[in-house]
């Protein structure tokens, strides 16, 4: 083996060889019975994205149970595939074709769909390559596209079935309204944040009397298409006032005064504008007292023919600066307060959206949500964590029709045709409509295409070849678990279980692993405007800061924010980021795999992990220098060490096996960390050093440090695949065996008879002597080095047995120059005492510290952790900074407080026993 660990010389090795072997190949294990599969389905990432910390983290979570299974002997398909992304790859290509100074109108549709299948040839690979880079575990022979011709057919089955069923419809609706990529979004693709803005009051002069009545709203532009003024009916200061009318201001127009339950009459004036067709609320009550709807936008959000002619062709906002001197013109603005508002904004564009009345397909999604309510509610799937299906009923049992149709062209086309009638016919085909309309009927075929999640809705059953009955769907179908965040309940998780129940009468995954949201060591949201993004291939590979701070800051256009970024990337990553490689980086994620929403990624937890594969790669350079040409003796008799380690070894088979099950990854990780850290390499790697210098127990010792290695590279190949096949491949050597790949081993059962509570008491018995020794030393600042004399008293047979058998062992591992026995009314010399149970061990001091020397030591650190605690306490007597600080840092003064008088408690003890010596 390489002297020291080298991720960068690793892991391409494996990627290459586990694609040139077919190591993932679901047709593995062909003759396995049915119910001996296993299978995942990947979340389809977009053509557009690359790899964040998101997606890094929940691959790590799949390819954990994908290799665990694997290894079980289940025939494992973990599908992976990747989604068509409509608006985002049309705006990808857009942005390229401006950059070109032309259009996607100019090149035309044919043309343009073309030009962004040339890009996804070129560039459309990015995430499934990093991907490899992760080492995910896919079978990548099955790799699936949203837009393949298999799933295409598929997404046309199902809209024809829906249709013909009276599930799909088409009608004009208000719906969400992006101006920028004129298109219509569904409710989950709109995003509302608090922003400041304004409450204009504006007067409605009566049309027959005068006087007025008075409103207030943020949207004075809308005036124009205003239905009525509406109040509530138990509002007594409007009770003669319905029924009268008022001029709309600006216009010609009159409206009338309606009465209506929609109105709260508390809130502001108790009078509202109700604009049928520019406001969601509106339009329900404009169609219960029949008004009349006026459309005053155009598909770009500019003032369309149907607003007062001094206004048309302008854009909303400029309408609205232009209406609002015109209001205080004619003396119709009573006031402008400022108002926060919480505007909807399309998630792609961040255009602020409009309510827009215009014609729509669809879903009638209420029939579909009832069985996918049951299916929950019985128990047929299952959230992990429990808790978030109460979400999902939250959602579901208050879901409205779903808009299915986007005015886009990259995406699934609408299998719809149009007569010169307008009459619609849905067909497969345009020669199937041809058909349904007749031959001399001139069909033209709808513009639009279905949502992105439309086809995704599809992708558990049709990536396994639904609507055909392949033997993948026979086999594979339900899949396992999904695993996924809990931001697309809504978008994905609850739309493949209405559909996977309607087209193929079974669930499509029986548990739903929600995960929480990675976020940055301060807790805060990752994202590129707040130039915190870490990017998983950095931490793989390393970054200068130069190029950091390159890549927080390329094309923000503040100059102010740039320094605060530059400034704050400095302080975090002064010498930019080192190469951690992929192991360390899933092993992180797999230790923070908690059932948490939120999940903050701290940076030292990566070197951690580091040091952990570190740590692994120089204990199995040491297992395998004890052989040297020697051939392996495995029928020799076990030492109590060699009992002990194989006892402990089956215990975290138990526990990782329930923590994988319970899907704690979090749990299983330190178990495994652990027992490697631990056992394995802090005791038993050192217990074995004296047993492999003797020529009885050398052999079993070799044997125990060889078998448990092996079954430990197993146990940690689901979570770091890379550095385990490497250390495996060398141990092949060793022992001459031709295994293909770790890959393929078999995952080590529970051996219970190997579990022996005898041994694994002794070691702890040994554990606690040399533990309590070392905690002397510790405390009375002696070198680590330096031999001590050691005094035992109060022993019993067991002790007096334990001390024959481990004498050479304590001294190897406290760094004992001798053990001697005390009676029990001896009188022993001055000495630092520990114990384990009823014995007590005694380190003699006398030439081994100075008193005066050690208390002034002493004194002059509880002397400066003093004066720190003070400053602390300060800090938080003073209300002006506990009140407006962030409470982070005011949390992280408390902590500070606390860790100071920790310290200065600890070390307030070790003078108390210095001085009474």
């Amino acid at each position: 083996m390489e002297k020291t660990y080298n991720p960068s010389l690793i892991e391409p090795k494996y990627q290459k060889l586990w694609a040139q072997q077919r190591l993932f190949s679901s047709d593995a294990n062909p003759k396995n019975p049915p119910n001996n599969a296993y299978c995942i389905m990947l979340p389809p990432p977009n053509i557009t994205g690359s790899l964040h910390m998101g997606h890094a983290f929940q691959h790590t979570i799949m390819d954990i149970l994908a290799r665990y299974h694997r290894a079980k002997g289940e025939q494992t398909l973990w599908q992976p595939g990747t989604d068509h992304a409509g608006i985002a790859t049309q705006m990808v290509v857009e942005r390229q074709l401006a950059a070109e100074k032309t259009t996607r109108q100019s090149l035309g549709r044919d043309k343009f769909i073309d030009r962004i299948w040339d890009w996804k040839q070129k560039s459309g690979g990015r995430i499934t390559t990093q991907m490899r880079r992760l080492g995910a575990s896919v079978d990548w022979e099955k790799e699936r596209f949203t837009l393949d011709e298999g799933l295409s057919a598929a997404v046309k089955k199902v809209f024809i079935q829906l249709y013909n069923e009276g599930l799909i419809y088409r009608g004009k609706r208000l719906v969400n309204w992006d101006p920028i990529l004129q298109t219509a979004l569904s409710d989950l693709e709109v995003t509302a944040e608090p922003e400041n803005g304004f409450m204009y009051y504006i007067r409605y002069p009566f049309a027959d009397e005068n006087g007025f009545m008075e409103i207030a709203t943020t949207r004075p532009e809308t005036i124009l298409a205003d239905g009525a003024l509406a109040v509530n009916p138990a509002d007594k200061r409007y009770k003669n006032m319905v029924g009268k009318w008022v001029k709309v201001p600006l216009t010609t127009r009159k409206i009338p005064i309606v009465a209506d339950d929609y109105v709260e009459a508390e809130f502001g004036t108790g009078c509202v504008k109700i604009t049928p067709a520019h406001d969601f609320n509106d339009w329900e009550v404009g169609k219960r007292h029949k008004m009349e709807i006026i459309n005053l936008f155009s598909v770009d959000a500019k003032m369309s023919e149907n607003a007062p002619k001094a206004y048309q062709g302008l854009d909303r906002f400029v309408a609205r600066k232009q209406i609002i001197n015109d209001l205080e013109a004619a003396g119709l603005l009573i006031e402008t307060k400022p108002h926060k508002l919480t505007p909807p904004r399309g998630d792609r564009s961040g255009a602020i959206l409009e309510p827009y009345l215009t014609d729509q397909w669809f879903v009638k999604i209420a029939p579909l949500a009832a069985p996918a309510i049951a299916a929950v509610k019985n128990g047929d799937i299952k959230f992990v964590p429990k808790n978030w299906d109460k979400t999902y009923f939250n959602w579901m049992e208050n879901i409205n029709d779903w808009c299915i149709s986007r005015q886009i062209w990259w995406g699934h086309r609408i299998p719809a045709w149009y007569d010169e009638n307008g009459k619609i016919y849905v067909a497969d085909s345009l020669k199937e409509a041809q058909n349904q309309a007749g031959k001399n009927a001139k069909l033209t075929q709808d513009n639009d295409v279905l949502d992105t999640w439309f086809s995704s809705a599809l992708w558990p059953f049709s990536t396994l070849g639904w609507p055909e009955k392949t033997a993948d769907l026979a086999r594979f179908y339900p899949t396992n678990i999904l695993v996924t965040g809990f931001d697309i309940i809504f978008f994905w998780v609850a739309r493949m279980i209405m559909f996977g129940l309607k087209f193929t009468g079974a669930v499509p995954f029986t548990e739903i692993y929600i995960t929480g949201l990675i976020r940055d060591n301060h807790g805060q949201k990752m994202s590129k405007s707040k130039g915190n993004v870490l990017d998983p291939i950095d931490l793989i590979d390393g970054i200068s800061l130069e190029n950091l701070l390159k890549k927080r800051t390329e094309n923000m256009m503040q100059p102010k924010m740039q320094a605060k970024i530059s400034k704050q990337t400095k302080a975090e990553f002064p010498h930019g980021i080192p190469a951690f490689g992929t192991d360390a980086l899933r092993f992180t994620f797999a230790a923070l795999a908690s059932f948490g929403r939120d999940i903050k990624f701290d940076f030292k937890r990566v070197e951690g992990y580091r040091n952990f594969c570190n740590k692994l790669w120089n204990a199995s350079r040491f297992v395998i220098m004890q052989f040297e040409g020697e051939k392996i003796n495995s029928n020799s008799e076990l030492s109590v060490a060699d009992k002990w380690i194989i006892s402990r070894l089956q215990n975290t088979k138990i526990k990782v096996a329930k923590h994988l099950a319970d899907y704690r990854f979090d749990l299983m990780s330190k178990e495994l960390y652990e027992f490697v850290w631990n056992d394995y390499c802090s005791w038993y790697l050192e217990l074995s050093k004296p047993l492999l210098q003797n020529d009885f127990s050398k052999p079993s010792s070799q044997a125990t440090l060889l078998k448990v290695l092996d079954e430990i590279l197993i146990l940690l190949h689901p979570i770091i695949p890379f550095i385990t096949e490497e250390i495996f491949a060398q141990l092949q050597i060793l022992s001459g065996s031709k295994s293909q790949s770790l890959s393929l081993e078999k995952y080590p059962e529970v051996q219970m008879n190997l579990i022996s509570a005898a041994a694994e008491e002794e070691i702890q018995w040994l554990q606690t002597f040399t533990l309590g020794v070392r905690k002397i030393r510790s405390e009375m600042n002696i070198s680590p080095a330096k031999l001590l004399p050691c005094f035992v008293q109060n022993i019993g047979p067991r002790e007096q047995k334990y001390l024959q058998n481990h004498t050479k062992s304590l001294n190897s591992l406290a760094k004992l120059a001798s053990i001697e026995q005390l009676e029990n009314q001896q009188t022993a010399p001055e000495s630092a005492i520990a114990l384990v149970d009823e014995m007590k061990i005694l380190i003699p001091l006398a030439g081994l510290i100075d008193k005066k020397q050690e208390i002034e030591r002493l004194n002059k650190e509880i002397e400066k952790l003093e004066k720190q605690k003070n400053q602390f306490e300060s800090k938080l007597n003073n209300a002006k900074f506990v009140n407006s600080a962030p409470a982070e840092v005011v949390e992280k003064e408390k902590q500070r407080l606390a860790a100071s008088e920790k310290a200065i408690s600890k070390l307030a003890s070790q003078l108390s026993k210095i001085s009474n010596l």
